[in-house]
């Protein structure tokens, strides 16, 4: 399995070559040469695996340069109950993401009972085994570089700490969090995690996660690498529970599902476009947005337009306050056919802090045949929808899950099951549960006192070099 870059001007490489970086070297995101594909005979068989016998036999297709004991070994250590135990009290934690019914044809797919309560838990737990395993084999460190909205810092932290040959350096903005979600990483006290607090939005650090990657010199000699969801390895393992989820509530591998999804940077929703390219039965993969409606305007209208940070709004489910999605560009790649020199022409306008329109292109038809419908959830929305799941089905969300919820409903088919993806537990955004419902979210045990622990962190202005000097200073520690 070899993996080339969506904007076609990078060598074809193997997992184990692009697992360390970000973005290829052309600027391009690196997806399979070809999609693996699981056929019906193959869907019979996975359908009786537990959840670490299906993470293999999805990896190991795509991850295929990576021994197959060696695999087995990393999984294993990777997806125990005793990892995914920090949820529900009445979670299932031996399924690693348990499926919950909410009523017929309707379920939450739970994937926040992790370490930081975040469905990021589900793939960043396995990105730091396969970083520590690789790096191990090469005699090799590395200094990540990462940005974060709320749950993909904290995630990539708890996963990366204390490790011998890995540095984090996480930037979030300084204003969107919750004080839960800064807590989390800020009290964090591992020598090689830092936390870099940016004036401005999420966007801003994307941005020079990004500016940095494509600084080729710079990420060479201080060995840059990315735990975003630009990492490939990110994606692949989200892959997983989408399968898992699939066997879960159906009984035969003829019947269609669908899946909405919560989606900000379009990572958690490309997985279940790689799923479904892999030959899982998806009907529809409906994107969830909120007020920061980019990826919605563009499954209506075939225009992608990424806001300035001055236009990117702060919202009670601010882990989706984004306004240029990163893995979108996979998803174009495919719907150009694989024609690199297309991706290359519609990003050079994104870049420039423009538009492109798949209409004047003549690809905005070929969208459809992906099975690709979006809504958003406003404040109210949200707020109405927290108080409809625990009135109705016993069951509080947070803010993101309820954006999902909320669209996905609204997307129903008879006859097709609609699977909600969670987002994190509720516990993490208290002022959105307390104004929906006038009371504060159960919190697992241990972390009552989070938002009191010693915080370290280093604020800085929005600008490249600036990081690039802390990094400078610390890459070698």
């Amino acid at each position: 399995m070899n993996y080339i870059s969506t904007r076609g001007q990078a060598p074809a490489q193997t997992f184990s070559q692009i697992l360390l970086g970000g973005l290829a070297p052309d600027g391009g995101l690196y997806v399979p040469e070809v999609y693996p594909h699981f056929g019906h005979d193959d869907l019979a068989v996975m359908r009786t695996m537990d959840y670490r016998e299906l993470a293999l036999t999805v990896l190991a297709r795509l991850a295929d340069d990576i021994p197959v004991a060696d695999l087995k070994d990393l999984v294993d250590r990777t997806y125990t109950a005793a990892t995914y135990s920090h949820g529900r009290a009445d979670s299932d934690f031996s399924q690693i993401t348990p499926v919950r019914r909410l009523e017929d044809g309707l379920y939450l797919l739970e994937l926040s009972n992790g370490p930081t309560l975040a469905f990021k838990d589900m793939a960043m737990q396995l990105l730091g085994n396969l970083f520590e395993y690789a790096l191990d084999k090469a005699g090799l460190d590395i200094n990540i570089l990462g940005a974060t909205s709320g749950d993909t810092g904290s995630a990539a932290e708890y996963a990366m700490r204390g490790k011998h040959n890995v540095r984090v350096f996480m930037l979030s903005p300084l204003e969107g969090m919750t004080r839960f979600q800064q807590a989390q990483m800020y009290s964090l006290q591992d020598a090689n995690i830092h936390n870099l607090v940016v004036r401005g939005v999420f966007d801003d650090c994307q941005d020079i996660v990004k500016a940095v990657s494509n600084d080729l010199e710079f990420k060479t000699y201080h060995r840059i690498g990315a735990v975003n969801s630009i990492n490939w390895a990110r994606v692949a393992a989200q892959c997983i529970y989408y399968f898992k989820a699939y066997f879960a509530v159906t009984g035969s591998d003829d019947q269609p599902v669908s899946f909405s999804v919560p989606s900000g940077n379009f990572g958690d929703v490309c997985a279940g476009h790689i799923a479904r390219q892999m030959g899982l039965p998806i009907a529809k993969l409906v994107v969830a947005t909120n007020e920061n409606d980019v990826l919605d305007e563009f499954f209506r209208t075939g225009v992608y337009r990424p806001r300035t940070s001055a236009e990117t709004l702060h919202t009670s489910s601010p882990s989706m306050d984004i306004s240029k999605a990163s893995n979108f560009e996979r998803f174009i790649f495919d719907v150009a056919g694989g024609d690199g020199d297309k991706v290359r022409e519609l990003w050079r306008a994104v870049d420039r802090g423009s538009a492109f329109d798949l209409k004047a292109h003549g690809l905005f038809d070929r969208v459809a045949d992906y099975g690709f419908e979006s809504g958003k959830s406003s404040h109210a929305d949200r707020i109405a929808t927290i108080r409809m799941a625990a009135e109705r089905y016993g069951t509080v969300i947070d803010p993101h899950t309820a954006d999902g919820l909320k669209v996905g409903l609204a997307h129903r088919e008879p006859g097709i099951p609609m699977i909600c993806l969670e987002t994190a537990l509720p516990a993490k955004f208290e002022d959105a549960i307390v104004e929906a419902l006038g009371r504060a979210p159960e919190r697992p045990a241990g972390l009552a006192e989070l938002e009191s622990l010693p915080q370290r962190y280093e604020v800085l202005d929005p600008e490249v070099e600036a990081i690039k000097a802390v990094i400078v200073a610390h890459a070698n520690d």
